[in-house]
C-alpha cells in the first residue's frame, strides 16, 4: 500500500465522524465536560488540551497570572518569577509537540507545559479531564490542586492543575531546540514520518515494538494506550522484535500510527466517539474475561515494564 493509499483508508475512517471536536464545537458559555481516556494524557488528549488553551488565549494579552508555590511543578523558577515573565505578554500561537505544550509569547522566555499523569487545562465552563478523574460537582474555581492560573485581557481563564505534581511548568526562550523536546522523536500528528523513513528509523532501534513506540525520543506523544490500539490494528503482537518485523508488518504499524492518532484527535480524545471496534474500550482493568467486540480473548502481559493488552488471535 502506497502513502497515499494509506492516507486515502484514512480519510475513508475519519468521514464517518464529524469533523469538529467536540469541546469545540459547543458555545462558550455552555458548561460541559470533555471526557478522554483512562490513563495518563497521551498525544491525543495534550492536543484537546491545546485546543483549549488557543480557543482561550490566542491573541489576547495576559492581564493576570497566579502560580501556586510549589517548587516541583514550577521547575527551575518561582512563582513572583513566573508572573513576572508572563504578566502583560500577547500569546501569539498555541504549539505542541508529543506530550508538550507551549505559548508562544510576544517576548521570551515562553511557558512550557508537560502535564504528567493527572494534569489538564480547564476553563471555568469547559473540562477536559481524563474519565478516571472523580466527579466533580459544585468545585470552587479556581479548581483544587491548580498550579498556574491565567486571566486574560477578555477576562476569560486558563488554569493548569496538577494532582499529583508530576507535571512541570518550564520557561524556555527556544523550546523546540532546548531540553527536554530537543531530546524527543517524531511527532505522529504534526510530522509522521513518510514509510521509508519510517522503516529507516525502525532499522536503528532495538528491543520490542512495544518498547520501541512507547519510546518518547522515538515517537513523541505516544503512550500505553495509544502504542497497544496501534499493534492491534495493525495485528502485530507487542512482544515482537524489531528485527523480526517484515516489510508489510513495518507497513501495517506506520498506517497505524498515523490512523489511530488521527482518529483520536478529530473526536477530541473524546473515548466515547471512539470507533467501537477500537481495543481501547475493552483494555481496562485486566479482566480474565475481556474480550474484544467480536468475542476474542484479551490477554495482558508486562512489556516494556508497562501493562499490555493484547490480542493474539489477532497479533502475530
Amino acid at each position: 500500500m502506497s502513502d497515499a493509499q494509506e492516507r486515502d483508508v484514512g480519510d475513508a475512517l475519519l468521514s464517518e465522524l464529524d469533523a469538529t471536536p467536540t469541546f469545540l464545537s459547543t458555545p462558550a458559555a455552555l458548561p460541559i465536560r470533555c471526557y478522554g481516556s483512562l490513563t495518563m494524557p497521551e498525544l491525543p488528549e495534550v492536543e484537546s488540551f491545546r485546543l483549549l488553551a488557543e480557543a482561550v488565549a490566542l491573541g489576547r494579552h495576559i492581564r493576570q497570572v497566579q502560580c501556586a508555590n510549589d517548587s516541583i511543578v514550577l521547575e527551575g523558577g518561582t512563582p513572583a518569577g513566573v508572573a513576572r515573565r508572563l504578566r502583560g505578554r500577547e500569546v501569539r500561537a498555541v504549539q505542541r509537540w508529543g506530550k508538550h505544550v507551549w505559548f508562544e509569547l510576544d517576548r521570551t522566555p515562553w511557558p512550557l507545559f508537560h502535564f504528567g499523569m493527572t494534569g489538564t487545562f480547564r476553563t471555568p465552563s469547559h473540562v477536559l479531564d481524563l474519565v478516571s478523574a472523580p466527579a466533580r460537582q459544585d468545585e470552587p474555581w479556581p479548581p483544587r490542586f491548580t498550579k498556574l492560573r491565567l486571566t486574560m485581557d477578555d477576562g476569560n481563564e486558563l488554569v493548569m492543575t496538577n494532582a499529583r505534581r508530576l507535571g512541570r511548568i518550564r520557561l524556555r526562550n527556544d523550546p523546540r531546540n532546548e531540553p527536554p523536546l530537543n531530546r524527543l522523536g517524531f511527532d505522529p500528528l504534526v510530522n509522521m514520518p513518510t514509510l521509508p523513513a519510517f522503516r529507516s528509523l525502525l532499522a536503528q532501534r532495538h528491543g520490542t515494538i512495544k518498547g520501541v513506540l512507547l519510546d518518547q525520543t522515538f515517537a513523541a506523544g505516544v503512550g500505553n494506550w495509544v502504542a497497544d490500539e496501534v499493534l492491534f490494528q495493525a495485528g502485530v503482537a507487542p512482544t515482537r522484535r524489531i528485527n523480526s518485523l517484515d516489510r508489510d508488518e513495518i507497513q501495517s504499524v506506520h498506517a497505524s500510527l498515523r490512523e489511530v492518532i488521527r482518529m483520536a484527535v478529530r473526536v477530541g480524545a473524546n473515548a466515547a466517539r471512539f470507533p467501537k471496534g477500537w481495543l481501547f474500550h475493552q483494555r481496562w482493568g485486566k479482566r480474565s474475561d475481556a474480550k474484544t467486540v467480536n468475542g476474542e480473548p484479551i490477554e495482558h502481559v508486562k512489556v516494556a515494564g508497562r501493562t499490555t493488552a493484547w490480542v493474539p488471535a489477532r497479533q502475530r
